[in-house]
C-alpha cells in the first residue's frame, strides 16, 4: 500500500456548460462556490471539493488521454450518504433532476438513487438500510 493515499480532497468534473453545472451544484446541492474563474468553479462538500472544469480547458490534466464527452457513458459514480433516500429522491425530482434509477434496495444493504447533473455526470445517494433482527 502506498502511504498517504487515504483521503480524497478534490473530484474534478469535466463539463461542457459551466454555468448550468455550477448552478446545479449551488441550487440543488446547496453548495458554496469557494473559487471561480472563466474556466472553472469549485464547490465544497463537508469533506471534499468538486472542481467543475470546462472540458475544453481540461486536456492538459489528462494528456495524452482525451477528455471523454458525455455521450461516452458513465466513468465515475460518487456516492453521497443520506439518512432518507426517499425524501432526497423527492427533492431531486422537485428540482427537475434527471433520475436514472431508484429508489431501489440493493443486496449490499443500501437504498440508492442514481441521477445526473446537467453535464451528464452520474451521482448516487445511498441510505444504509436497517439490519433485520
Amino acid at each position: 500500500m502506498i502511504k498517504g493515499l487515504n483521503k480524497v480532497e478534490v473530484i474534478t468534473l469535466f463539463v461542457e456548460d459551466l454555468a448550468a453545472t455550477r448552478a446545479f451544484y449551488e441550487k440543488v446541492f446547496g453548495l458554496e462556490v469557494v473559487y471561480s474563474d472563466e474556466a472553472s468553479a469549485v464547490v465544497r462538500l463537508e469533506n471534499l471539493m468538486i472542481n467543475i472544469l470546462r472540458a475544453d480547458r481540461a486536456g492538459t490534466l489528462v494528456e495524452p488521454r482525451p477528455v471523454a464527452g458525455p455521450e461516452s457513458g458513465a466513468r465515475l459514480l460518487p456516492t453521497i450518504a443520506v439518512e432518507d433516500a426517499n425524501a432526497v429522491y423527492e427533492e431531486l425530482k422537485q428540482h427537475g433532476v434527471t433520475i436514472l434509477n431508484g429508489p431501489v434496495d440493493r443486496p449490499w444493504g443500501r437504498r440508492t438513487v442514481a441521477f445526473t447533473d446537467p453535464a451528464g455526470n452520474v451521482w448516487e445517494i445511498a441510505q444504509i438500510l436497517s439490519q433485520a433482527s
